[in-house]
């Protein structure tokens, strides 16, 4: 099935704004936050991100000397534990984020953990900043949902990668069943006052529980991915279905 959106209006949480101001919002969101936003990770998911994260990169089939993009990898999380724990791969990792201050928060932990030899650019998922088929690898965890024109971005993350080269996207998703009146309460209620008291931004982290609810089920993200120029895509649900990975080859 077709995906359909409007090209000149897509969701902010659960605000409608032009779909040319969204990136702007984003930029100014995740600059307030920068500073405190791996601090956050951990109280909001109780140190499972570092888990989820540690899975992800496990699951990248990686081989030696392959070229990768860290898409949206903000304060480097992924592109760090890439570099660390498959060394012995000589993996070459690129960092791209929207922000600034994000970046200088990666690359001030990648240093304090001893990790010189990722390269970090600041550049937008809609209009990449590298030549065609120039990746192995493409990995964006938890920073999809946050693109304006998804669709764009997966077709550049189609471009930039090699023939047979694969996307892996960990992203969150809305639990239904047993688990779903919790993460609700949880979600609306606590994060935003957790964000509010640590972070001083409550409006970021309402954001981020609204931003979950809008993103598209797994089938639906599936589909999109499969009409961007990738041959396969399948996905896992983790954590009691909160958060997806999707596979997708070029």
């Amino acid at each position: 099935m077709k995906y359909k959106h409007d090209p000149d209006y897509v969701d902010f949480g659960f605000k409608n704004v032009k779909a040319k101001l969204k990136t702007g919002l984003v930029h100014e969101l995740f600059s307030r936050v920068s500073n405190q936003y791996d601090l956050m990770n951990d109280i909001m998911s109780f140190g499972l991100h570092r888990c989820w994260k540690n899975s992800f990169v496990d699951s990248l089939a990686l081989k030696p000397n392959m070229k990768i993009l860290d898409l949206a990898g903000g304060t480097g999380d992924i592109a760090i534990r890439i570099a660390s724990k498959k060394a012995y791969l000589n993996p070459r990792v690129t960092v791209c984020d929207l922000t600034y201050d994000m970046v200088v928060q990666g690359k001030n932990k990648a240093i304090n953990e001893g990790v010189l030899n990722i390269n970090w650019q600041i550049g937008n998922a809609e209009q990449l900043p590298y030549a065609d088929k120039s990746f192995d690898r493409v990995t964006i965890a938890f920073g999809l949902r946050n693109v304006a024109d998804k669709s764009k971005a997966l077709a550049e993350i189609a471009r930039v990668l090699k023939p047979k080269g694969m996307l892996f996207c960990l992203e969150f998703m809305s639990p239904e069943g047993f688990i779903k009146p919790i993460y609700d309460l949880y979600s609306f209620q606590l994060i935003p006052w957790i964000g509010e008291h640590i972070a001083k931004d409550r409006e970021a982290y309402q954001y981020l529980v609204e931003s979950i609810r809008q993103f598209p089920k797994p089938d639906t993200l599936r589909d999109i991915v499969l009409e961007q120029g990738f041959s396969t895509c399948n996905y896992e649900k983790w954590a009691s279905n909160i958060v997806a990975l999707h596979q997708a080859t070029r």
